[in-house]
């Protein structure tokens, strides 16, 4: 009686929840049709709400479902989508795990084609989704995602597919093999590849939200990309390293031009613009090279104090519950 478990971290979500609901009802009533024996579970994290998620949530779980059981958890405030993903898998019970978005832009529908795939090619461990295009995408945010999955396939020995989704089915194997990387900075893309385990890529077009607004700005994605590029490759670091032995030798290449200038022609390099231009440029690196450092700085500084992932307010499961980590 195999289970699957369905995660959803939510935020802000009161007006998708309901209609990604029933999607889902009525994909879990026609795979149990095909297979009677499937059990489903609807995990729901709340990520820190401002608006009426948790009511929905609660509602969902008292409503009558007949191929779904409702669980669901709530932080105390929003840890991030991160914290919301590592700890829905924590509580999935399920012998096949699914991460998904509320907005209905991973369609619930791919779940039979991705389940048939795990239950009868026993080669793969999950069974994740692309986008073939990005439609609907500001031309701006398309070109920087292609750009960070250029340079960071560069830079990291770990595998980033440009257009992979959350959205994927995992067995249960490596649904714990990521759950025993409790790092505090976590870039999920990076840490479904790390882990390893034959994947089968599924792409599909891009959908539009069904209700509601995203909450990724292009600063908040642009701040995600370089945590993940901080968290899978020290690369920028060896780059400041060969930036700074290059800019020693082309300063002692020009104290050369110097020297021997004064001593053959007896005049002293002067311009005052030229000067100042060189040392805001080295000045500029220096300042560079430093905010890399500091990045690696910042993200071991926040590793080691060991912090919680997130805080539990409450769940269908322990009301009273206080902390996970």
């Amino acid at each position: 009686m195999p289970l699957i478990s369905v995660v959803v971290p939510c935020h802000n979500e009161e007006e998708s929840l309901p209609i990604f609901a029933t999607a889902l009802e009525e994909v879990a009533a026609g795979m149990r049709e095909d297979e009677p024996s499937i059990r489903f579970e609807l995990v729901l994290v709340d990520d820190g709400s401002t608006d009426q998620t948790l009511v929905v949530m609660k509602r969902l779980q008292g409503e009558e479902h007949r191929h779904l059981v409702v669980r669901w958890m709530s932080f105390s405030r929003n840890f991030g989508k991160e914290a919301g993903m590592y700890a829905g898998l924590k509580m999935a019970k399920g012998d096949y795990v699914t991460t998904m978005d509320a907005d209905m832009q991973d369609p619930p529908s791919l779940l039979p084609q991705m389940y048939d795939i795990l239950a009868h090619d026993k080669t793969y461990d999950c069974v994740a989704t692309r986008r073939a295009d990005r439609a609907g995408e500001p031309p701006i945010r398309s070109f920087f995602a292609r750009m960070f999955y250029r340079i960071i396939n560069k830079m990291s020995q770990t595998e980033f597919v440009d257009g992979a989704r959350d959205f994927r089915l995992m067995r249960r194997r490596m649904v714990d093999a990521v759950l025993s990387m409790g790092e505090y900075n976590r870039f999920s893309k990076g840490i479904f590849s790390w882990v390893g385990f034959e994947t089968y890529w599924i792409s599909y077009e891009n959908v539009e939200r069904a209700a509601g607004s995203t909450s990724w700005s292009f600063w908040s994605l642009l701040k995600y990309s370089i945590d993940g590029i901080v968290g899978f490759t020290t690369a920028p670091l060896a780059l400041a390293s060969v930036a700074g032995a290059f800019f020693s030798l082309l300063a002692l290449v020009f104290l050369i031009i110097v020297v021997v200038r004064a001593i053959v022609f007896g005049d002293p390099v002067s311009g005052w613009p030229s000067t100042m231009s060189v040392i805001l440029l080295l000045g500029g690196l220096n300042l560079l090279v430093l905010g890399i450092i500091g990045q690696y700085l910042a993200k071991t500084y926040l590793e080691t104090k060991a912090r919680p992932l997130f805080i539990v307010k409450e769940t269908s499961d322990a009301p009273s519950t206080q902390d996970e980590s």
